[in-house]
């Protein structure tokens, strides 16, 4: 066995993708690690904007903070539930946007909700080392290896495959979900009976002075504070095609679940911390507190910290299934390298989560695991995505009219003001303690985005071929057998047959196929333009090129009599910058190298030269 294959384990045939599918048990707590561990600790934010602020009057203040939250979150998944389903191939907010906006508002949404999952993983998992170098304080030097240290398991579960990810981060979340019911539902029976006073504070941690009233802004504040509790609902309207089938029923009753999940935590532990008159203090956390008082230092307690501190870590992965699906769709469309739309070794996107490793472990290290300096740059992108799908669900009530339309529209219509308001205060008073940098960060993606599918573009119409002209002499030299490696009938394609029939009478075009669809659509593309040249197709269960194709030349140089050879004829693509050759695969490059491992086998490289013209950048 291969390093990569003790690592990653066996590799998946195209047709085990099926089996790779998250059904509703597993994608669950999949989807769910990132919105219940923020959802733990968002009646603790709203304390720590209120009881500064008001003192004791925070406590009669927390439901009108509360409801509006729980209000929102309602209309929040009332509108993913019909992005699932009219979008049923994923995309969420993009597809949305994509539809219904336009261009920019799609990449807009894209590139903030690239930052906001980059962001899950590099917060949640320096905010998992922060509580570990906390309780022992001689890792506190090391808190950068232990943060890079988690992000490298997170990624080589996920790497494993989908199944593999979902079984072994699934059961930590179900157990903390569950002892959170515990929590909050015995804590409500020792209220209702009696049984459980008020946190006493010696020293007073807290003003105790009533106020005739409340500013506005300190409870816009607030309640833009514990709309934390919503972060992670859009991930399961970005990963629909993920779940099994029926995907679209799947991802609508997983999305359900966690909306009636968060509800409960959210609402049971702000009223336990009402009624407890729970103070966010050093060193101990509201939910500590809260289960200090209803258990007391018993088995339970030490379960929910421990698990309140593991969920930390799996709310990264929510992250890992959400963007690869986003990424995916993106270099579908051109906005980002196709190398993201490739399934890997365990039929993941593996690039995807390697890229979410890569940019995750530099904030780390460039924010030295702090969780204080990357939190300002925390949900800010996932609410503008907010605001933006349900600004695109409104117009597309407004377009449709289907049955229903007017009241779809007040929904949306009120959860696009209130989203944006949220974005708003979010980013506002985030921005002097370095949410600034997203000004200067989202729109450079969007930009960058922009570049590459102008570029693809242009290669686009620089490849295509309007009419197939056999404009070559078909004679040829019997000696020599020629084999024409093939994936599309274009420019490219034309050139090389023409070089083929040049030097040989006897061509054979090989096509490795790594999708079966493509492969039937080639071979009739083949017969309706009548090719003069045999099509010889080999299927690839794993998506290797070089293995089928290297065992197909094996043979055929067995069968060769003295003094004949086989010449290999690949296109290499020649781009006018250095830094294009970043957005193609390398694949004429690992050709070429395992070719010359054959004894008669000749390797011609034929380039095709593109250079794009500015003209196509200044439409």
């Amino acid at each position: 066995m291969s390093i990569k294959e003790i690592l990653l384990g066996k590799p998946l045939k195209n047709n085990e993708l099926s089996h790779e599918k998250l059904s509703r048990i597993w994608g669950l707590p999949i989807m769910a690690s990132d919105a219940v561990s923020s959802v733990a600790y968002a009646i603790e934010e709203v304390l720590i904007v209120l009881i500064p602020a008001v003192g004791i009057l925070a406590f009669h203040m927390v439901p009108f903070v509360v409801i509006p939250i729980l209000l929102l979150l309602l209309i929040l998944v009332l509108s993913y539930s019909q992005i699932i389903d009219h979008y049923p191939n994923g995309g969420g907010a993009y597809a949305v946007a994509k539809e219904n906006i336009g261009s920019t508002a799609s990449i807009l949404t894209a590139a903030a909700l690239t930052i906001d999952y980059i962001l899950t993983v590099a917060v949640s998992i320096s905010s998992s080392t922060a509580a570990l170098t906390s309780a022992f304080p001689t890792l506190q030097s090391y808190k950068i290896e232990i943060s890079l240290l988690c992000v490298a398991i997170i990624t080589l579960g996920n790497l494993r495959g989908v199944r593999e990810a979902s079984k072994a981060f699934g059961m930590p979340t179900y157990i903390f979900i569950f002892s959170m019911a515990i929590l909050i539902i015995s804590g409500l029976f020792r209220l209702f009976t009696g049984n459980l006073a008020p946190i006493d504070y010696t020293g007073s941690p807290f003003p105790q002075n009533e106020l005739d009233g409340i500013g506005m802004l300190i409870l816009l504040k607030a309640f833009s504070s514990g709309c934390s509790a919503m972060t992670g609902v859009e991930a399961i309207s970005n990963s629909i095609p993920s779940f099994a089938t029926p995907s679209t029923r799947n991802a609508k009753h997983v999305l359900l679940m966690l909306g009636g999940i968060i509800v409960f935590i959210f609402g049971g532990t702000s009223i336990l911390a009402l009624k407890l008159q729970v103070v966010p203090i050093e060193g101990h956390t509201v939910l500590s507190q809260i289960s200090a008082a209803v258990f007391g230092h018993t088995f339970m307690y030490f379960v929910i910290q421990l698990f309140t501190s593991l969920i930390l870590i799996l709310a990264a992965n929510t992250a890992y299934n959400g963007l690869p699906q986003l990424l995916y769709l993106l270099a579908h469309d051109g906005y980002v390298p196709r190398q993201f739309s490739t399934r890997g070794f365990k039929l993941s996107f593996s690039n995807g989560i390697i890229f979410i490793f890569i940019a995750a472990s530099l904030l780390i290290i460039g924010f030295k695991s702090e969780t204080h300096a990357l939190i300002p740059l925390y949900s800010v992108g996932v609410f503008i995505s907010f605001t933006i799908a349900q600004y695109g669900m409104f117009k597309k009530w407004r377009t449709m009219k289907e049955r229903g339309w007017q009241y779809k529209c007040w929904i949306n219509g009120f959860g696009a003001l209130v989203t944006l308001v949220v974005s708003v205060i979010v980013f506002s008073t985030k921005f002097m303690h370095g949410a600034w940098i997203l000004a200067i960060a989202i729109p450079a993606i969007m930009i960058l985005m922009i570049s590459i599918h102008k570029y693809y573009e242009g290669i686009g119409k620089e490849l295509y071929l309007e009419e197939y002209k056999p404009y070559y002499d078909q004679g040829g030299v019997a000696s020599t057998q020629c084999i024409l490696l093939v994936h599309d009938i274009n420019k490219p394609f034309l050139k090389a047959i023409n070089y083929a029939n040049s030097i040989s009478g006897n061509i054979t075009a090989l096509h490795v196929c790594r999708h079966p669809e493509h492969a039937i659509e080639l071979r009739d593309q083949w017969e309706r333009l009548k090719i003069p040249v045999e099509l010889k197709i080999i299927e690839t269960p794993y998506r290797d090129i070089i293995r089928p194709m290297d065992q197909y030349l094996w043979q055929r140089e067995k069968n060769l009599k003295p003094g004949e050879n086989i010449t290999v004829i690949l296109i290499k693509f020649i781009t006018a910058h250095w830094y294009d050759t970043f957005l193609h695969n390398q694949t004429a490059y690992f050709l070429m190298h395992h070719l010359s491992k054959h004894k008669n086998i000749s390797t011609v490289v034929l380039p095709f030269h593109y250079i794009l013209d500015k003209k196509h950048f200044d439409k």
